[in-house]
Order: structure tokens, then sequence, then C-alpha cells
């Protein structure tokens, strides 16, 4: 579905490149505004995006998109560079801190007290700008009175890029690696002036390299706490529509926010990736916009659309597509419930037994699996974010080093909608063990297609707070539920459940090799169906709108590769990955703005030690005789006790260096 520019609003709409929104310390927060032109004669609701990517080459591009449209249709659409980024004064310490939320309280309660606006707010965003929509919507400020929260959570530690099921995933130092990137660019000298220079060197004086506290914190402690509204889902009062995809790393906290949350909420679920509903992909996309525009009328200015009558749920129920390829597009169907996990949906349960899945227990089997470190090479990224081939591979290889169960071929087609468990009956022969547990789709002609999974550190057995090492050969049981998925598995193919103690490089390994031993025949598999509802019909959506996109001109064209390299005589996997953002020239301002990132990630199939993961980014502004130029490196080892964190920073004003900085950081390995 393609996207329709639309160029004729209700109102006319003006745009302010720049803001300055004064702070009570006397910081002042950049913003970029987009107003109804006679707002001031006929004030509006407002509308806040506030993150740290930098309105004026960051977010360029999608801001373009989305926040004319949303002043077009009557809103003060603002989107406001957080303390220390962009052309925003202070310093960044860290994401999601306090004196971010603070800050935030601040700018709603400026924007509502200015003379185009009503006094009533709303705040929305994807990833960063969701979650600190709830965030901030946990510290209750009057004037905000709705949200609209994409691909976001409310559990810092369980579902991020630091931690998934206790286990570090190389996510944690790719996104540090990001930010490190992201937070050496300069201020542009258009909107500050001569002080951008002084503004810069103080930033990369005090940049944090973030993997360094988020492995400081290996368990789900205070730091974690912090911003996690699952701590107390009521402080969330304003009406809340959760919006997610099942190929976004966010999937499991669209269901946990509408089961936990005490406001008006709904969500909706599509099959998309880490993107905006109305240009995502895969698609179909939606027209999101009109959604939200549905939601903001409602709640900030009291009309009644009819969002109150729309099903809980709405979410896409995908069809398998061909494993290891890029889907454009994934077929299925929308659907609407009022619950998740039940009503429509019943949770059958089937048994692992050592002749496969089946309705029966079978006769109790010890069932061993020591995997090669090199198991998970087609696990895919952990979130889905730059579109190159980043969707998982063809599983039949990570299945290989795997304990398997599998049914036998369908007779019909089942719609898997909900969260998937396994019950495992266990033991293992070191104190710290990891494993992955992956259900998947197995095709007629052989080919498996990953359908949902889960990483488990098996320390974290009873309590993510307080885990305890495992007694080698000492019997365990534990329910490990999977990410929630919606997936029609056709007539024909088998659906499979595997089991291995490594995933690399999706999840670090642990300290040992591990042997796993489950014991089929006392272990099941907990699998949501959902019925067959006569006379349903599928949901329908309007087409994707959104603004003119942004004037551009395109200098040098993006381009990405993932290369998986196994050496035939060590057997050692050396994954690289880089992506190459390309250059552009953004009107009317003519920055030229030029990003890469490259990631490498290296183990050897039977030294969980060997494991290494290495990133360089490359950021370059330039408008005329000014020129920046930063290289960011950063490299993640393990012994068996500790961490070990490098990094560096080389700033460029043209050819010359003006800066450098180095990170060397050990932190203790702490039942990880």
């Amino acid at each position: 579905m393609s996207i329709t520019t639309v160029t004729d609003f209700p109102r006319k709409v003006t745009e302010i490149e720049n803001v300055w929104i004064p702070l009570s310390d006397g910081t002042r927060l950049a913003a970029r505004m987009w107003l109804p032109e006679d707002a001031k004669e006929k004030p509006v609701p407002a509308l806040l995006e506030y993150l740290p990517y930098r309105k004026r080459d960051g977010t360029h591009v999608r801001d373009a998109l989305t926040h004319p449209y949303f002043a077009g249709h009557g809103y003060a659409s603002i989107r406001v560079d957080m303390r220390g980024n962009g052309e925003s004064d202070g310093l960044m310490t860290d994401e999601y801190a306090r004196q971010e939320q603070d800050d935030a309280l601040e700018v709603i309660a400026w924007i509502a007290k200015q003379k185009w606006c009503t006094g009533k707010v709303g705040m929305f965003g994807i990833s960063w700008g969701g979650f600190n929509a709830l965030q901030v919507a946990a510290r209750k400020p009057a004037a905000l009175k709705a949200i609209v929260t994409i691909c976001s959570t409310d559990d810092r530690y369980e579902d991020d890029v630091h931690y998934k099921g206790g286990t570090v995933i190389n996510e944690m130092l790719g996104w540090a690696a990001t930010m490190l990137a992201y937070s050496s660019r300069p201020p542009d000298p258009k909107i500050v002036g001569n002080r951008w220079r002084k503004m810069w060197m103080n930033r990369l004086e005090n940049e944090p390299f973030l993997v360094i506290p988020w492995l400081s914190h290996p368990h789900r402690d205070a730091y974690w706490k912090h911003g996690s509204v699952c701590e107390d889902f009521a402080a969330v009062e304003a009406p809340a529509l959760i919006v997610g995809g099942w190929n976004d790393a966010y999937s499991n906290a669209v269901p946990r926010l509408m089961k936990g949350l005490r406001t008006t909420r709904k969500a909706i679920i599509g099959p998309w990736a880490h993107k905006y509903p109305h240009f995502a992909v895969p698609e179909p996309r939606i027209g999101f916009l009109q959604e939200a525009l549905r939601w903001w009328d409602q709640w900030l200015k009291g009309e009644n659309t009819g969002v109150s009558r729309d099903p809980d749920y709405r979410y896409y129920v995908m069809e398998p597509w061909t494993p290891g390829s890029f889907p454009e597009r994934i077929n299925g169907r929308w659907l609407g419930d009022s619950f998740w996990g039940f009503g429509h949906v019943e949770t059958k349960k089937w048994w692992l037994n050592s002749g496969g899945i089946g309705p029966t227990a079978g006769t109790e089997t010890p069932l061993s699996v020591c995997s090669k470190q090199t198991a998970g090479a087609d696990g895919g990224e952990y979130c889905i974010i730059w579109l190159g081939p980043e969707f998982p591979g063809d599983q039949r290889r990570d299945d290989a080093q795997s304990l398997v169960f599998e049914t036998p071929a369908l007779v019909t087609d089942i719609d898997i909608v909900g969260q998937p468990a396994v019950e495992l009956e266990f033991s293992v022969d070191k104190p710290v063990a990891h494993i992955a547990v992956r259900l998947n789709d197995v095709w007629p002609a052989g080919e498996v297609s990953r359908i949902t999974y889960h990483l488990q550190n098996l320390c974290m057995r009873d309590s993510r707070e307080n885990p305890m090492p495992l007694e080698p050969g000492k019997r365990y049981r534990m329910k490990i539920k999977l990410d929630d998925i919606a997936w029609r598995l056709p007539k024909g193919h088998k659906l499979r459940v595997a089991i291995s103690t490594a995933y690399f490089p999706l999840m670090w390994p642990a300290p040992e090799p591990v042997t796993l031993t489950v014991y089929a025949g006392k272990s099941q598999l907990h699998l949501p169906l959902r019925k067959e509802v006569a006379g349903e019909a599928p949901l329908s959506w309007k087409g994707a709108e959104a603004a003119p996109p942004a004037d551009m001109t395109e200098l040098k064209k993006p381009w990405n590769r993932r290369e998986t390299i196994i050496d035939e005589k060590t057997g050692a996997l050396r994954l690289e990955i880089e992506d190459d953002f390309g250059e552009y020239e953004l009107h009317p301002h003519g920055l030229i703005v030029r990003s890469a990132g490259r990631e490498t990630h290296s183990i050897l199939p039977d030294d969980p030690l060997s494991a290494k993961m290495e990133t360089h980014w490359t950021e370059e502004r330039r408008r005329g005789t000014w020129h920046t130029r930063t290289e960011t490196y950063g490299r993640m080892t393990a012994t068996k006790t500790h961490w070990v964190i490098w990094g560096r920073i080389e700033a460029y004003e043209g050819k010359k260096k003006v800066f450098e900085k180095e990170f060397n950081e050990e932190i203790p390995r702490l039942l990880q």
C-alpha cells in the first residue's frame, strides 16, 4: 500500500524552524514547531514529540511526513530535542534519566501556557519517544490529556536493548555504540552561533559510553525499575493508544500494557518492524495518522470519534513468508478482539516427547544438547530497525545444534495468537546457563521459519532481582514465555520447538560450554490457538497518508550488507554488518549529512570466551567551509569473571583531529 501525500489540509500550516523553550535552571531546549497559521486567533491543542535524535537532521525526514499533517488538522505539533542533543543546551547523562522527565514536565507546562494553545497537550513517539510518553504520563502533568506510544515498553529490564530473559544481548553494545555516535555530533552554528564549538567540546568531554552503566546493573534493580511504568501502572492516567509490530523487539509490552494500565487504552499490532505504521515495512501500512487524529480529537478536542467502540485489540495475523528473505509485504488479515490470550483464544497443552510433540505425555526420556557457540548465526537482529537483511534466516542450521520436538504435518490451518510458552523440566552441568527457545514453522519442502522465541538465563528461573547459581545435575522446572505473536500455520506445515544452549550473536554466551538435559515426557508446550469465529470479517483501514516528504537532495545512495563467514579450518564464525545511510543535503538550511555504522561479531565454535563484538560509526556534517566528522569505536569481550569494554571517540574539523577520548572498563560478570 503506497502512501498518499496530502497537501490540502483543513488549516494552513506555518513552520518555525527553531524555538527556544526556557527551563527553570536556565537551560534552553530547541524545538521545531508546525502551527495552524491562525492558531493565535483560534488556539489549538498541542502534540509533543520529545527525543534525543536531533530535529535538525536526525529525524528531519520522518518529521516532515508527520508533524505538518497534525498541524494541518488543527494541532500545534512540536518536536523538541532533549537536553544535550541537537541545538539544546546542557548534557545528557543516560537514557530515561529523571532529569529527562523533569524537563518534559516543564516543556508541557510551557506549551500549555502559549497563546496558540488551548492548554491541552498530547504526547507521542516511537521507541525512545514512546518510552518517555509513558514515563512522563506516569508523572501526571496537568496539561497532558492523552498519549500515543509506539514500539515501547513498560519494563526496561525485561524488554529493551540490554537484557532479554536476564541474558545479555549484543544489542546492548550495538545501541550504546549508536548513541555514542549520535551524541558525538555538534550543534548547528546556524542555530547556536559561535558557541557551537564550546558546546560540542563540552558534550564530547562528558559523553558517556552507556554500555558501562548497563552492564554494571546486571539484575533488575532500582536502576531498571526507574522509568518502568509496570512498577505502578495506575500512575498512568492519560488515555493511551498503544501501537506495536510483530517484527519489532517490543511487541510483548503491548498486551502487558493493555492488561496493566487502568486508564482508557486501545492496542494496534501490525506486521511491522521498528517504524511508524504509516511508512512502516513490511507492508501493509495503515492510515495511522488518521487513527492518531481520531485519538487526539476524542481526548484533546472532546469530539466523539468512536474510538471507545474500537476493539481493544486490532492485530494482524501473519502468514509465513519464505525464510531468509526480506519480506516487502507479509500476507495476512486484520482481526479485532476484546481480550488477549482468552475469549476467542484457547491455550492447548501439548507434551514434548522423545518422539515429537503430542497430546499426551510419553515415557520420561532425558535428552541432552551442548550447542556449538556458533548456533544462532541465522537469528537476525534483535530489533529490526535499519531495514537491511535483518530478519531471521532459515532456521535449519541453528536447529541442527538444538534439541528439536516436532508435530506431524498439520491437517488444517491453525492460528497461533497470544503468548506461547514452553514448560521445561531440565538439568544442566554448569552453575550459569543460558538457553534459546524457538517456536518454528517447518515448511513441506524443509525450510524453517522462526515464528517466535525467547532467551533465558536459567539462573533467573525464580527472580530477575535475585538470581541464584544452578546446582549441576539438579532437576528444575521453569515455564518460559515466548514473545507474543499472531501467526497462521498452514495445513501441511509442521510446528517445531527448538532449544539450544547458545544463540550468538543475538545472545552473549555463558562463561562455559553448557550441556542442557531436558526431560521429555515431563516438559510441555502451551500454545494459544484462536478459534474460527462464524461470520467474522477481517478489519479494514484507511490508506496510509502523510504530509509531503522533506525537501532534500540525495548525494550518495544508502546501502547495506550482512555477511556470515565461517572459517573452514577452525569453524570460527564472523558476522559483518554494514549500514551506510548515504549522504544528503537537507533544504532549505543546506546541512549536508553523512552517516555509516558497522558491526562485526566473531566466535569460535567451542570457546564462549572467544566471543567478540566490535563497532565503528562515522557521523559527518558540513555546510560551506564548516565541516565536522566523528569516528566512534566500541569493543566488547569477556573473561569468565569480567566484561571487558573499550571505546573511543575521535572528532575532526575538516581533516584536523580536535578531540579524542578512550573508555577502558572491566566490569564484574555476575551470573551472566
